[in-house]
């Protein structure tokens, strides 16, 4: 590069402007309990590993040629699994490619996107791409959700984390259908957690044309290291998003892999079961310990903790954040909303991980 040479200010403005999204720390080394980024604490089916060895056979000669570039049998699997047709699925690089289409085709300039606060932050950084306005829907500390604000707040799309991310709380299908009355433009139910609620959205389809559900893999099929995504909508909204998707969006692994993993439901209904058997006895233990937790509906717990004298705030919350790290134990803190700054985001691992964050959490209550 010659001395001097600035690429970014070749960069379109609003993209010199943007600050990227950023995700969970990825720790590098061993003995990491790893309870930051809500992946799965097991490993995908066998049934995955076999398939994937699959189009490895021949010396891997498959990975030559293109995947199927509409991820068709995905999409019928997909679709047979949901009780939908084939044609009211669209098959993503992870749920996060999904995201950035639907932003891509509906919104801009001149068309604004809507989201409920705190949420998933990513929203926020696709707009920018778009140069979209940000319409935010504010939740207070009883994050009960506002339907009429919903539709009144003049977006043309709207997105709607369901369960709520980060703070784990469920929606019940009565609510998101409020909203989904109420909301006139595209509504955007990101139901990446909802194999671990008690309900989803999906039926809603049938009686709301305006409604896009955007599912992931990466969570209860254990498979964020693929990174398959998928959304279900009408024929027509999907082909609109074909329209914007790249071709051959899903690669051949990822197409089998997740194929495979739709397969073997016993599989992921116990890691599932196991997942809630664990959730279950975590919010038990933060009941005894006296701290306000959120009835979760997802594979994490969004916790207030309280030190030894009962207190509870920012300062406390980063003060258990930092100790836990010191004992290469990750959470997820949000210091910058008001609403989530004195909690901490947990992922629930295994048995043996939250033994280790639970024991770590008693050291810090020792001298806090």
């Amino acid at each position: 590069m010659s001395k001097g040479y600035n690429p970014l200010s070749r960069a379109n403005p609003h993209i010199r402007r943007l600050h990227a999204y950023v995700p969970g720390q990825q720790p590098s080394g061993g003995d990491w309990v790893k309870l930051n980024t809500n992946e799965n604490p097991y490993p995908p089916s066998p049934k995955v590993l076999e398939a994937i060895r699959g189009e490895l056979d021949g010396e891997g000669t498959r990975l030559r040629l293109y995947p199927n570039p509409l991820s068709i049998p995905l999409r019928q699997a997909l679709a047979a699994h949901h009780g939908l047709k084939p044609d009211q699925v669209l098959a993503g690089n992870g749920a996060d490619d999904v995201l950035n289409l639907l932003m891509r085709a509906f919104a801009g300039p001149e068309r604004a996107a809507g989201m409920t606060v705190p949420s998933y932050s990513l929203y926020e950084v696709l707009a920018e791409v778009q140069q979209a306005k940000m319409i935010e829907v504010a939740f207070d500390r009883s994050m009960k959700l506002d339907p009429k604000a919903i539709g009144d707040c003049g977006a043309n799309i709207f997105f709607l984390t369901s369960p709520n991310a980060p703070t784990g709380v469920g929606f019940t299908r009565k609510e998101v259908e409020a909203a989904a009355s109420a909301f006139e433009g595209i509504l955007v139910i990101d139901e990446t957690y909802a194999p671990f609620a008690g309900e989803d959205a999906v039926a809603l389809l049938a009686r709301h044309p305006n409604v896009v559900i955007v599912r992931s893999f990466s969570k209860a099929f254990s498979l964020a290291g693929l990174r398959v995504g998928y959304a279900l909508a009408s024929a027509e909204i999907i082909e609109v998003l074909d329209r914007v998707r790249e071709s051959y969006n899903l690669d051949r692994l990822a197409q089998a892999g997740a194929l495979a993993a739709l397969g073997d439901g016993a599989y992921y209904r116990q890691v599932t079961a196991d997942i809630l058997t664990v959730r279950s006895q975590m919010a038990e233990w933060y009941a005894f310990k006296g701290w306000f937790c959120y009835a979760s509906a997802t594979n994490f717990h969004f916790v207030e903790p309280r030190n030894s004298a009962g207190q509870s705030g920012p300062q406390v919350a980063e003060s258990l954040y930092n100790a836990l790290c010191a004992r290469r134990v990750l959470v997820r803190y949000f210091p910058k909303h008001p609403l989530t700054q004195s909690f901490l985001r947990v992922t629930l691992g295994t048995e043996k991980e939250m033994q280790r964050y639970r024991d770590a959490v008693d050291s810090w209550l020792k001298i806090n």
